[in-house]
């Protein structure tokens, strides 16, 4: 679509009432209204990257410089959103020795990723534990309740144990009170950071009901929202449905988790929804045109369920594809980001709920050892770098767009404002009334 096209298809989209222009404090915090995200009044679309690694590397002093080329890098590409992990929990180089006994040395790397971030203008989504054992998890936390008398049969007594409930809190408390020792903002005031994520996949397969879950978003999105009213709060999901869409369930790739698209995002504090994407694992046996099929139905019907049951905005926050599996070529891998972006570029030049897509992972130069698969090398020059970078350019042309009409409107609403006036002036011989 030319940008002549997409200038005129938002008129007619603004002036059907698809999209309303708001003046808003330019606080730089992104906010929502309706299916949309905000910034400073104007439509914000995130095209944008996960890279978990930051705080671990930053926390080495002499390793900050990767943390500072993954940000230029991503920022050359048009990139503006990270999304990364607020917790070590337990372990090797933790951020979090134990319940409420914290490393400042870590702590001290997040604080510089906060800092470089923004001075990338690059936003981040911080997320505050993980399901699964990798920096310590659910699973530690379950550990050290049990190390303190509690009996707990379950990792899943993550989500229903009072004690390991209070450790979280605490956690959550802690970050969101933290000083930025780079920057002197707390964590709670700073709007270099876009939303806070409950916890990174939450599962809970021992209750396939779904209650567990959705009591546990319940309690702690009210948390942080008591704490916390700047940022936009996600729980972390990777999208299947649930209980309470039946008729849904059969587009989940086959697992039951305890977890509920639709129940769980209607929330309260919960203020936009998320959807992972992952066909290369949850259908390793069906070939990739199985695969793209799937991704299409699966991007489609959420999109199309924030869109008309949620009326919330919907980022696709992971979503790649891995060299490790068998048959994988850069051409496949290239197709599946153009179709995650293209659904998001659809739905956002019409005005709809898909907010942007948040590919999984970004790194930079020398980091061998994090290589998992579905590694993205900005710095080193591919079709993919290609792609993304097309993708960042398309949104922006949207919001730059968006820019001018609301500047029309402001011009629009001075000039009327304008003629007000003179016309009372007139109608009084331009003399004031009154003393």
């Amino acid at each position: 679509m030319t940008h002549l096209a997409l200038a005129l298809l938002l008129v007619v989209l603004i002036h059907q009432g698809c999209f309303h222009f708001h003046v808003e404090a330019g606080d730089g915090f992104i906010r929502t209204r309706g299916v949309h995200f905000l910034l400073n009044g104007s439509p914000y679309y995130a095209n944008g990257f996960n890279a978990y690694w930051l705080m671990y590397t930053a926390s080495d002093p002499s390793q900050r410089p990767k943390v500072s080329a993954a940000f230029r890098e991503a920022a050359s590409h048009g990139l503006t959103v990270a999304r990364t992990w607020a917790f070590s929990d337990g372990g090797y180089r933790p951020l979090q020795y134990s319940p409420g006994s914290y490393n400042e040395q870590m702590f001290k790397g997040l604080d510089f990723v906060v800092a470089e971030a923004r001075s990338y203008g690059i936003k981040l989504i911080l997320s505050f534990a993980n399901n699964y054992d990798s920096f310590g998890g659910k699973k530690q936390y379950v550990n050290w309740a049990r190390s303190r008398g509690q009996y707990l049969s379950s990792d899943d007594d993550f989500f229903r144990n009072p004690v390991v409930k209070g450790y979280y809190k605490n956690h959550i408390k802690t970050v969101l009170y933290r000083y930025n020792s780079f920057t002197g903002i707390r964590y709670k005031d700073d709007p270099t950071i876009m939303a806070w994520e409950l916890m990174n996949e939450p599962r809970c397969t021992s209750d396939p009901s779904g209650r567990t879950i959705q009591a546990w978003i319940a309690e702690m999105a009210s948390f942080v929202k008591s704490i916390d009213r700047n940022h936009l709060l996600e729980a972390g999901l990777e999208g299947f449905y649930g209980p309470s869409t039946p008729q849904r369930n059969s587009l989940n790739p086959g697992l039951k988790i305890g977890t509920d698209f639709i129940a769980n995002n209607r929330i309260p504090g919960i203020d936009f929804a998320t959807v992972h994407a992952y066909p290369d694992q949850w259908l390793s046996s069906s070939n990739d045109q199985n695969q793209l099929s799937f991704l299409n139905n699966w991007l489609d019907t959420h999109i199309q369920d924030a869109q008309n049951i949620l009326r919330k905005p919907i980022l696709i926050a992971e979503f790649g594809k891995s060299w490790k599996y068998p048959g994988f070529s850069t051409y496949q891998r290239d197709l599946l980001f153009n179709t995650v972006y293209y659904k998001i570029y659809s739905s956002a030049k019409r005005g709809g709920a898909a907010a942007g897509g948040l590919f999984w992972q970004l790194l930079t130069e020398g980091m061998d050892n994090f290589h998992d698969g579905y590694e993205i090398i900005l710095g080193q020059p591919s079709s993919t770098a290609n792609v993304i970078a097309q993708q960042a350019h398309k949104l922006y042309q949207i919001r730059k767009i968006f820019l001018r009409m609301r500047n029309v409107e402001r011009w629009k609403r001075a000039r009327a404002a304008r003629a007000r006036r003179v016309h009372w002036r007139g109608g009084n011989g331009g003399k004031r009334i009154g003393n």
